[in-house]
């Protein structure tokens, strides 16, 4: 089996689409409409089934994770969970198996978070920001605020000690309060976050014609330069400076207590690491998107026909896999435009997510990434402090002796280094 499948991630969809909630800026509501009417967007047994035994025994490597995400996946209720569990139990002799689940935190009550608890989930909770923050796009269907539900939810998982991290989207409006939404957060007690920006496109001539109002990846459609974005999504430079801002407050006053993930990520790349998370990573497609039908995807970003790779219970797993792998998806370290092959920070981010490039270059073609300005001020902001951490780690001193630095003088050696991140 080809050894890249150590690298290889399953995302899935249980109840597809379906969300108690109608967040401004969701990308995957609208994607119901590619279904049948009267789908009811429930996993059938037999899908979780195959999705489960192909997925375990198809891969080589000895942990394997199962990421359960929506739509809103507590739709589907505690039952369903209970049988992944015990389909999952033939095979913990062999394989280090871990669940998460991505959600908005809303149906959790005590018995979910004894569950969650009690089989060692990891929870993704998503959470904006502080109460204003928070409800300027995440409503529910009747247009109701949702920050003292989602709150209640958070409340619950720290009471009964689950395992969670915050995921915050920054949005246009949203982008221009870093220091107060990561000042909630902390008065918050939430120890992991990530920042998450919203870019997407209005829809283009092919998106159109499957009655969609968001555009696909670029490569999808006929008309290259469709550049509009939707008016929630968040401006590069503002995005850039977003980090910045919360960046220095975390350098200075919280590393090693509170772990902002992509400051993380960063310091991984800078010290020689494989980035890992898809959009920082020098390649991308190889993580397989699972629909509650049992249709498989390279992404969730691209669930269009034109890409899906077949289904998990008329094909061996392995073979999805392999064609993910060996057709591609998406290689980002090609047909890159000079502009970015000569950058300074090009080891820090390849480019982004191929989905978000479709800023025209010099030539006319579109080729960079939406974010780019925002996000070489943050990576050349912030590589100086990497390369500090970098030193240290070297000397097996903790990263956190970097705040030292802000206390007084020390001899900690901040220039730059020569891997370009």
């Amino acid at each position: 089996m080809n050894t890249k499948l150590k690298q290889i991630h399953l995302m899935i969809k249980p109840i597809g689409p379906q969300c108690n909630l109608n967040c401004e800026y969701c990308y995957y509501l609208e994607k119901k409409d590619l279904f049948p009417d009267g789908e009811n967007f429930i996993m059938p047994n037999s899908v979780l089934s195959a999705c489960i035994t192909k997925y375990l025994s198809g891969m080589s490597t000895t942990n394997v994770e199962f990421i359960w995400q929506g739509g809103e996946p507590t739709l589907l209720g505690l039952d369903f969970y209970k049988q992944v569990i015990e389909l999952q139990m033939p095979f913990a002799k062999q394989k280090v198996i871990t669940n998460s689940i991505q959600t908005n935190g809303t149906l959790l009550d005590d018995k979910w978070c004894e569950f969650l608890v009690q089989n060692n989930f990891l929870v993704g909770l998503s959470l904006d920001g502080p109460k204003a923050v928070h409800d300027r796009y995440r409503k529910d269907h009747n247009g109701q605020p949702t920050f003292d539900r989602v709150m209640r939810g958070l409340k619950l998982l720290q009471k009964y000690g689950v395992e969670y991290n915050v995921m915050a989207t920054v949005a246009r409006e949203t982008a221009h309060s870093p220091n107060e939404i990561y000042r909630f957060f902390k008065e918050q007690g939430v120890q992991f976050l990530q920042f998450t920006p919203v870019v997407e496109r209005t829809a283009d001539s092919h998106t159109e014609q499957l009655g969609l109002k968001l555009a696909g990846p670029l490569s999808l459609c006929e008309e290259e330069g469709n550049t509009t974005v939707t008016q929630w999504s968040v401006e590069p430079e503002v995005y850039g400076n977003f980090l910045i801002t919360i960046f220095d407050q975390w350098v200075r006053n919280d590393v090693g207590s509170t772990y902002v993930m992509n400051f993380d990520w960063a310091l991984n790349s800078w010290i020689g690491n494989p980035s890992p998370v898809c959009q920082f990573s020098q390649t991308c497609g190889q993580t397989i998107m699972l629909e509650h039908n049992g249709d498989t995807y390279a992404c969730d970003h691209n669930m269009y026909p034109e890409y899906k790779k077949g289904n998990i219970a008329d094909i061996d797993h392995t073979e999805i896999i392999e064609n993910m792998i060996n057709k591609g998806f998406h290689i980002k370290d090609t047909n890159l435009p000079d502009s970015c092959l000569k950058c300074k920070v090009l080891k820090a981010c390849w480019c982004g997510c191929p989905k978000h490039r479709f800023i025209k270059n010099q030539d006319g073609k579109p080729a960079l990434n939406y974010l780019c300005k925002g996000y070489k001020r943050y990576f050349l902001y912030i590589r100086k402090y990497l390369h500090a951490m970098s030193q240290l780690l070297e000397n097996g001193l903790p990263a956190s002796h970097i705040m030292l630095a802000f206390k007084g003088p020390i001899a900690i050696n901040v220039s730059k280094n020569n891997n370009g991140v």
